[in-house]
Order: structure tokens, then sequence, then C-alpha cells
């Protein structure tokens, strides 16, 4: 069974962050896909699909490694 969560990062500006941030992700054992809705000038929706649920601290250090940071969601 696989699980889907989203996130929302903070200082993406192009695809080449798009990509970082992807690679650090994937690296996640469990993780089987990455998608993500650039916002340049917000905070980016990134939804992380892994077979089993990740924990907010994974996903904040794969994020934190890509040069990024997680963002509170929109009230």
């Amino acid at each position: 069974m696989s699980t889907t969560a989203s996130y929302h990062v903070s200082g993406m500006t192009c695809a080449h962050c798009v990509k970082a941030v992807t690679d650090e992700l994937d690296r996640l054992d469990a993780v089987t896909s990455v998608d993500i809705d650039l916002v340049p000038d917000g905070d980016s929706q990134v939804r992380v699909t892994s077979s089993r649920p990740l924990s907010v601290e994974q996903v904040r250090h794969a994020v934190d490694e890509a040069g990024y940071s997680l963002a509170a969601p929109p009230a």
C-alpha cells in the first residue's frame, strides 16, 4: 500500500531547484515518486508518494540537504 503526503517548500525558483529537491527526496528509502508544483514567488507544493509513511523529520532533512526549507502549510 502506498501513501502520499503533501508539503510546502520555500525558496524554489526554477527547474534546477525542482531537480535538487526531487533527487534528495528520491534518496529516502520507500519513496516511489515525487511531484512538485513549482511556485517561483511563493511556496511550492511537493507531493511525495512512498511505500510507507515518512516522518516529517525525514522529509525536512532531505529538503534541507537540497538547500531549501519546509514551510508551514497555508492557513
